[in-house]
């Protein structure tokens, strides 16, 4: 039982570190690294081959079957990893997940010396959250259009914050993060706020 509870805490503090340095890797600023295009998707895929290579070690050291998809997307390198049942690496409300992204992103640091935004997926877990999320902005900016009144959201991760911002861009109106983490949240605002 000790054991269950040492992890969670080793969890809660990584995904806490992931949170607070999210919120400055999400922003949409293009890496300084690349020169051009062309450097920049070369990098960018070279940081998903050193991810995959860790993955796949963790994944024979866990004795797990998972298939690893390597892609750019956003100016991110993405990897995903795809099996069977993959539960226990995304975790009660993605929080391993998280942790395991950020671990992988220190590993890529580790060979290339320079911060990676790289976004990790398992079993399609952030790509449904995306769905959800980026319909929950829409019909949140909906309501605001209707109300005329700010609507202020449940707390979320940077991750998710990031999805509603673009949602609520996307219909017309302009949204806000308030709150310190890990109590963070969206507030969409009226078009005249």
């Amino acid at each position: 039982m000790s054991a269950d509870i040492e992890t969670e805490t080793v969890t809660d503090e990584v995904t806490e570190t992931v949170a607070v340095e999210t919120d400055a890797t999400d922003s949409d600023e293009a890496p300084a690294a690349a020169k051009s295009p062309a450097d920049l998707i070369a990098r960018l895929e070279q940081e998903g081959d050193i991810a995959a290579d860790y993955l796949e070690e963790l994944l024979d050291i866990a004795d797990l079957d998972g298939d690893l998809d390597i892609d750019v997307e956003a100016d991110r390198a993405a990897v995903s990893i795809v099996g069977a049942e993959l539960s226990q690496l995304v975790g009660a409300d993605g929080k391993v997940l998280e942790a395991l992204q950020e671990l992988t992103r220190l590993a890529v640091y580790r060979e290339t010396g320079e911060r990676s935004r790289l976004m990790l997926d398992v079993s399609g877990f952030r790509a449904d959250k995306r769905t959800r999320l980026t319909k929950l902005g829409e019909e949140k900016a909906a309501e605001v259009i209707a109300s005329g009144e700010p609507v202020s959201l449940d707390p979320m991760s940077p991750f998710e914050r990031k999805i509603v911002h673009d949602a609520v861009a996307a219909a017309g109106l302009r949204s806000e993060s308030a709150g310190v983490e890990p109590r963070r949240y969206v507030v969409v605002l009226p078009a005249d706020a």
